[in-house]
């Protein structure tokens, strides 16, 4: 198989593809070079071979019994990344994002199954090596496996393991044909290889290598394998990632990673952050349909140091009131310290537009307290969605104890009530761990 396409001055740019024949059954202890020696001693310096992680592993003895798939991906995994029903898309131990941590129960004796290589790139540059010994050629190598991908349908093959092979094309700071600025173009040339050699190899014809020829500049011209990264370097980093968690995962996680932070950093918050959170707050459940929340956003300076003034004024005023002496005084109020290092400040107040009167204490009193489990419905959603933003996020009930000073200052309708303020901002440092609790001290079944 070849492909062309016309080059910019004019020449036609071609390689070709094929797959080799005559690769017997691989046993654990194969030497994977000699057979592709002995199958093609033909290779030339600049070739690109493509091998299927499968003989890889069989040669490596990564066959293993196992009545129990199931627990065979379980031991081969770092981290669930997403599931549905028996479908586990999983970090392995290799790093690779991929489904079933690469457990492969197909082309292997019943009760068995096949790992992946435990280092692909190692598998690379020892077949590399041993082609240049057998055969005097300098070849790029690359270790395949077959992934899904998000967004996509269907598999295709992508490098697992590489030696000697250019594996990201990185294109910026050049330009393209108009002249444009390239800022993001970094081109996966390994996986384009290995596409190519599934093509020709396919998944049930007993062809598990494949040799790219034409594109000598994708192979490294020295030897120093030890140095290279390998395919290793085509695995996105954890803080790059932007789709770590499949859905129902990232909706747990950021709920369970909200935690309460109380020390800031100086960045400043996106006030279009803010306000995406105060849209996932008002999805929140509320009473006989209405909307009992309302957000004061206090994003200018003057406005927070205002309201924290008067704020603990009031304060004071209530210590001494209770007899507290001024040294207590002195460091109850610099409990409030969060607030005033906070970069930005939210006050969620409550409105009881649409509420009942009964005329009844009691049913009166319960009317007030579905507003105000809504009321927090509102805020938690407030605060896991600015957790969704990279922001911290402290909810502290100090304006629920001074209402009239709040509403004052900040020039508040009579029925609003503030219930609480929350500090936002880029946390200062990680949280600390925090243990899972477990879900029975907190349940009762009737």
């Amino acid at each position: 198989m070849s492909a062309t396409a016309s080059a910019a001055a004019g020449e036609r740019a071609e390689y070709r593809v094929w797959a080799l024949s005559g690769i017997p059954e691989v046993r654990q202890g194969d030497d994977i070079a000699k057979l592709i020696a002995s199958a093609e001693p033909g290779l030339a310096d600049g070739d690109v071979v493509i091998v299927t992680s499968k003989i890889v592993s069989k040669a490596e003895g990564r066959l293993m019994r196992a009545d129990d798939r199931e627990a065979a991906i379980d031991a081969e995994t770092v981290r669930v990344v997403a599931r549905r029903g028996t479908l586990r898309i999983v970090e392995n131990r290799q790093g690779l994002v991929m489904a079933a941590a690469g457990v492969d129960a197909s082309n292997t004796p019943a009760g068995t199954v096949l790992l992946l290589p435990e280092d692909p790139d190692a598998s690379a540059r020892a077949i590399r090596a041993g082609l240049r010994e057998i055969l005097g050629v300098n070849v790029g190598v690359i270790v395949t496996d077959t992934f899904g991908r998000p967004w996509r349908s269907g598999l295709t093959d992508v490098a697992i393991g590489a030696a000697g092979v250019r594996v990201l094309d990185d294109l910026r700071g050049g330009t393209d044909a108009y002249g444009n600025p390239l800022s993001a173009t970094i081109v996966a040339t390994a996986d384009e290889l290995a596409a190519a050699g599934d093509l020709v190899k396919g998944k049930a014809a007993g062809r598990p290598v494949a040799v790219v020829r034409g594109l000598p500049h994708v192979v490294d011209p020295g030897t120093a394998d030890d140095a290279e990264e390998g395919a290793r370097a085509l695995v996105r980093r954890a803080q790059d990632d932007m789709f770590r968690l499949g859905t129902s995962e990232a909706i747990r996680e950021a709920v369970t990673q909200r935690r309460t932070v109380r020390a800031f950093t100086d960045a400043p918050v996106d006030p279009g952050a803010v306000r995406r959170a105060v849209v996932a707050a008002v999805t929140a459940p509320a009473p006989h349909h209405t909307t009992p929340w309302r957000f004061v956003l206090l994003e200018s300076e003057e406005s927070r140091v205002r309201l924290l003034d008067a704020m603990r004024d009031a304060w004071i005023a209530d210590l001494r009131r209770d007899g507290k002496s001024e040294e207590s005084i002195a460091k109850r109020i610099r409990r409030g310290d969060v607030l005033r290092q906070a970069p930005y400040l939210i006050v969620p107040c409550l409105v009881m537009d649409g509420s009942h009167s009964y005329g009844d204490p009691r049913r009166d009193g319960a009317e007030r307290e579905m507003f105000v489990v809504a009321m927090g419905a509102g805020v938690q959603n407030l605060l896991v969605a600015l957790a969704g933003e990279r922001l911290g996020s402290a909810w502290v009930s100090s304006t629920m104890f001074c209402r009239d000073v709040v509403r004052e200052v900040l020039g508040l309708p009579a029925g609003w009530d503030p219930m609480g303020v929350v500090a936002v901002g880029r946390p200062a440092e990680e949280p600390r761990p925090r243990p899972e609790r477990d879900a029975g001290a907190f349940v009762e079944v009737r």
